[in-house]
């Protein structure tokens, strides 16, 4: 069908009257009455040769032909709505879809993003957060910030920024703590990385005791937990720096364990756009600048 020559017009309310199942309902939300929507559904039914409602009388019923026809159709009218919300003051904005893992959102990220914004008004960057499990082809992410050692399949990993662990607790109990032995008298915050906690303590030369502590998706929950005086959480201090400066967590011990780092991922199926290209430039160089000098 030729493009110059699409019943836009007959679609829209098509879509409205598939959404409604009513043609007056229809007719309210564009506008027109039900008798306009009616016929630009008759129109639209006779150019496909098809039925695409049952006429009730109490409202309409899909076809199995209509059923068929709504989610092309409202899928295509989403689509330019969201392109066309992408203009602003006349400009185009190139979507960006960045997936991050909440510790570093709420850690480093996030105090930064308007530097990016005024660094780069073209592009509408669109973060969500996770708990580090992520589905880049299912969540149509652009990137996805990570935590772990950049082994994920069918992925582009850049490692970012190293995140050494170490235990970080509220005042009160950082007082009570004057070695890492005393850490088995308290609640001991673990993470869904089950090794953690093994690691710190043979770090410290000590044997893990049981675990205890509840169990959290989030090292930026943990860390509120912790904070809260509900016991020790072992965080990458590095993503709690304001926390640590306001002293309303405390680094008790200098130990630190390596258990992993954060990465820019992409799909290695995923080419990049310059949205993406600006982005990662971004982010290198803010971290680039971070980087103690000497």
């Amino acid at each position: 069908m030729d493009r110059a020559q699409l019943p836009l017009n007959a679609l829209r309310a098509f879509e409205a009257a598939a959404r409604h199942l009513n043609f007056t309902r229809a007719g309210l939300e564009l506008c027109v009455s039900q008798g306009a929507v009616s016929h630009q559904v008759a129109q639209l039914e006779r150019r496909l040769g098809t039925r695409l409602f049952h006429r009730l009388p109490r409202g309409l019923a899909l076809t199995d032909e209509g059923h068929a026809l709504v989610p092309v159709v409202a899928d295509a009218f989403d689509h330019i709505a969201a392109t066309l919300g992408q203009y602003a003051d006349g400009r185009f904005r190139e979507a960006l879809k960045v997936g991050v893992v909440g510790t570093f959102a709420t850690g480093w990220l996030l105090p930064r993003l308007d530097r990016f914004a005024r660094a780069h008004p073209a592009i509408d960057l669109r973060i969500s957060t996770n708990n580090n499990r992520v589905d880049l082809a299912g969540e149509a992410l652009d990137y996805a910030v990570r935590f772990g050692d950049g082994a994920w399949h069918g992925t582009r990993a850049e490692p970012l920024i190293a995140a050494p662990m170490a235990p970080i607790c509220a005042p009160a109990i950082a007082a009570r703590l004057a070695t890492p032995a005393d850490l088995v008298h308290e609640d001991l915050l673990r993470s869904y990385r089950a090794d953690e906690w093994a690691l710190w303590f043979a770090a410290a030369g000590l044997p893990a005791p049981v675990l205890r502590g509840p169990v959290f998706d989030s090292s930026a929950l943990m860390a509120s937990a912790a904070a809260a005086g509900l016991g020790v959480a072992l965080a990458p201090p590095s993503m709690f720096a304001r926390e640590l400066a306001a002293e309303t967590l405390v680094q008790p011990f200098a130990i630190t364990i390596d258990a992993g780092r954060y990465w820019l991922t992409r799909l290695m199926s995923r080419s990049e756009s310059e949205a993406m290209q600006r982005f990662r430039d971004w982010l290198l160089g803010e971290i680039a600048g971070d980087a103690p000098s000497g």
